[in-house]
């Protein structure tokens, strides 16, 4: 099947490569290190030392950086373990820069080869890993054969599959074992992830069940001094918050009605918009500015006075800004979006989370904060207006809704050190 693989590889590629040229250039930061796209790794890598063991651990974008961080801190903690990370995306690498290399907790930082087979060995020849670590839904077949025939075990931990994969993967028959056959391990973010692996060939013996990685990720502290930072920044004043999480094409607008819904600017609630990817500012500007409300855009400095929505089209400040919101829509979950952004951090936070039907990516989380009362799911804009109207006239209901999404997270943490355990416990021992 392998062979299969490896020629159809380059010709697809090559049909794609003007749509992923296009995007790479829409977000921008991809011109830096692009060699390391068909194999090249970073000159600063430093050599294998001995009595240290590497871990080659992969995390496609911020969200997975993200997660990733409890288990990098419990490795680091090694002093026989180090860690060369890559990623996908030039957010994520942005991102990874500032948190773990420049502060030192990872050896080297690069991005992810291209899957064919000439690259990956490449980048494998100069990496030589004693251990590989794949994130959440992301699963290589050059990147584990690579490791199988060099005897290098590999693991994937907040192991998922969407409802999206499990369909794709099914259409693809006998191929889909492609691309979990060289796994060593799969640590699963959940039961019913854990049987849809089995599906695809993954034996019961190789699976165990850690739980999600999302729930154990620190959130920054914010101060009452940065809250008010914050609000200046960005023209939000005292008022309250109505925050929309990354937010994907077709909701900004919805948000903006159900603001307008509670009185629009006479309400004493503003709107503050987040959305998944910055580069759609341009978009969601045309939209403010047709709405006729005065409106900031955070990558353009301060706001020099106050307006009634502001769009933070910045990276990596969503954990920080949801402290700001009393109401919090998670995004792309309202049609025709069906996948869903993780809810985790807007009920840690302990806020009233809303979201809707599209939840496939955290179908088992979404579930269990509606069924414990820590989130309201809506189906439509419609009744998304409704909800926040209702949470909007009713404190008493978003500070119980918010105590909710707090008791939960704090009973369902501790994935990140089973995780971190089970990794520590397969990487060979190096003399």
């Amino acid at each position: 099947m392998l062979w299969l693989y490896r020629l159809l590889f380059l010709p697809i590629a090559l049909i794609s490569a003007p749509y992923y040229g296009w995007r790479m250039r829409r977000r921008g930061g991809y011109g830096a290190h692009f060699g390391q796209r068909f194999g090249a790794v970073p000159a600063t890598l430093p050599a294998k030392r001995a009595g240290v063991r590497r871990i080659w651990l992969q995390a496609v974008s911020v969200g997975e950086m993200l997660a990733v961080a409890p288990l990098i801190e419990a490795w680091r903690r090694d002093p026989t373990i180090e860690i060369y990370l890559t990623t996908t995306t030039s957010t994520g690498y942005a991102l990874a820069a500032e948190r773990y290399l420049a502060k030192g907790a990872v050896a080297g930082l690069g991005y992810f080869p291209l899957d064919f087979w000439f690259f990956s060995a490449r980048a494998w020849r100069s990496i030589r890993p004693d251990l590989v670590v794949l994130t959440e839904g992301e699963r290589w077949p050059e990147h584990l054969h690579q490791a199988a025939r060099r005897g290098v075990p590999a693991v994937v931990v907040n192991a998922r599959l969407s409802d999206r994969s499990f369909r794709r993967m099914r259409r693809l028959g006998p191929l889909a074992r492609l691309l979990t056959c060289g796994l060593t391990r799969v640590l699963a973010a959940s039961e019913g992830d854990a049987e849809r692996f089995t599906r695809f060939g993954v034996t019961p013996d190789r699976i165990t069940v850690t739980g999600n990685l999302k729930l154990d990720v620190a959130l920054p502290e914010v101060t009452a001094e940065e809250m008010t930072r914050f609000r200046a920044e960005l023209g939000l004043g005292d008022a309250k918050i109505l925050l929309g999480a990354s937010t994907w094409p077709g909701e900004e607008a919805a948000l903006l009605e159900a603001w307008k819904g509670l009185g629009g600017r006479e309400s004493g609630w503003k709107l503050l918009l987040v959305p998944r990817h910055a580069e759609r500012r341009a978009e969601i500007e045309a939209l403010l500015a047709e709405s006729g409300f005065r409106y900031h855009l955070r990558s353009r400095g301060a706001a020099g006075g106050e307006v009634d929505v502001a769009m933070a089209d910045t990276t990596g400040e969503l954990a920080r800004l949801l402290a700001l919101g009393e109401i919090v829509f998670v995004g792309k979950t309202l049609p025709p979006h069906t996948e869903g952004q993780t809810p985790v951090e807007a009920a840690a936070r302990g806020k009233a989370v809303v979201f809707g039907p599209g939840t496939a990516n955290f179908r088992h989380i979404a579930r269990e904060l509606v069924e414990v009362g820590a989130a309201r799911r809506v189906r439509n804009a419609e009744e998304l207006a409704e909800a926040i109207r209702a949470f909007a006239a009713d404190p008493a209901a978003r500070g119980k809704i918010g105590a909710a999404g707090m008791r939960w997270h704090s009973g369902n943490r501790g994935a990140a050190e089973r995780s971190a355990a089970l990794v520590s416990a397969i990487l060979p021992t190096r003399k």
